[in-house]
């Protein structure tokens, strides 16, 4: 079996489409690679790509892609919805066949040190590359965001693991690693008001929110740790946003092993929470990529009895809304028809 990686660089800039077609120009230079999709988001201002190929060349069209966002992209002028420390935000690396996922660790390594010592960005490895536990969970190595990363850097509990500690002012910072596949899962809800959405994400994420007493006031445990309420969902992170396009409020979902949450049970589980709040759920959208089972996982639930794949996968796009927002393409957002 040929070993392939997928790799999904996520990029700080969404509404310059010459910027958008540059950096896929910089991945298809690498001919072992294959881009599978781009997909800018105005609100978000970013764009997620997705390619896959063999081990190395993967890296240097990382790499590349990395480099032409070093020169187009000016985090001082950047504003958007989504969360971000850098040009090039994330780069995780994720085994897809004949590929371990410590090989992937070593992907990642390989790359953040290129982006460290040639691009003079720093480099955070999270994930399965994590160099320490509070480093894994790419929220927290994101915490004060750009705008907090000058300071972050000059915090020696927070030095780059690649890279001088010193802060890129253009470029911001970079995070890779290596991980499972995710499912970047987001669903609509029928009001502008942002708040609502940030409740549900509150009330389903597996990392839940801060417990608070009768008074209002943060529960503290005896060894001084801040008490948590789990979420619903395990297996998801969550964050409400207000996509201004569309005038709509939307919960945003990473997914981040879907055999045990698959993106029907999100959003059946929004559309109850949305519910208690006065709120319709009118959609969803996938960003990127899904794996084909997904989406029979859902036909399944919702057109119980069918077998026939197409039917299937009919079903889920009807029932989930995929398509409210855009057209949602079998052809082109499932990983494994783009592969065939």
């Amino acid at each position: 079996m040929a070993a392939l990686v997928e790799c999904v660089p996520n990029f700080s800039e969404g509404r310059d489409l010459a910027f958008v077609k540059a950096i896929c120009n910089a991945i298809r230079a690498v001919s072992g690679v294959k881009l599978l999709s781009a997909e800018p988001d105005k609100d978000y201002n970013r764009t997620v790509v997705t390619f896959v190929g063999g081990p190395a060349d993967v890296v240097e069209a990382a790499f590349l892609a990395t480099k032409t966002a070093a020169e187009r992209i000016d985090m001082t002028r950047h504003t958007g919805e989504h969360p971000r420390i850098g040009a090039t935000d994330v780069v995780p690396f994720i085994p897809v066949s004949g590929v371990t996922m410590q090989e992937c660790v070593e992907l990642a390594r390989l790359y953040g040190r290129r982006v460290g010592e040639e691009l003079g960005i720093p480099v955070y490895l999270y994930e399965e590359a994590a160099t320490r536990p509070e480093r894994r969970n790419l929220a927290a190595i994101r915490k004060g965001e750009y705008e907090g990363l000058a300071s972050k850097l000059r915090d020696p509990a927070w030095q780059p693991d690649f890279g001088a500690p010193v802060f890129n002012a253009r470029s911001g910072a970079t995070v890779t690693g290596a991980r499972m596949f995710l499912i970047a899962y987001n669903v609509n809800l029928k009001t502008d008001n942002q708040e609502i959405a940030h409740e549900i994400a509150l009330r389903i994420r597996e990392s839940g929110r801060v417990k608070k007493d009768g008074q209002g006031n943060v529960v503290v445990s005896a060894a001084g740790q801040k008490a948590t309420v789990p979420g619903t969902l395990k297996a998801v992170k969550a964050m409400g946003v207000l996509l201004e396009a569309h005038h709509i409020a939307q919960v945003s979902i990473n997914l981040v092993d879907f055999q045990v949450t698959p993106p029907h049970v999100a959003f059946e589980e929004v559309r109850r929470q949305a519910a208690e709040l006065g709120v319709t759920v009118t959609g969803s959208e996938i960003v990127g990529l899904t794996p084909k089972e997904a989406l029979l996982m859902a036909g399944r639930y919702y057109a119980p009895g069918v077998t026939e794949e197409a039917r299937l996968i009919d079903a889920a796009v009807e029932h989930l809304g995929l398509s409210q927002l855009d057209r949602f393409d079998p052809a082109r957002k499932i990983i494994e028809f783009q592969l065939s």
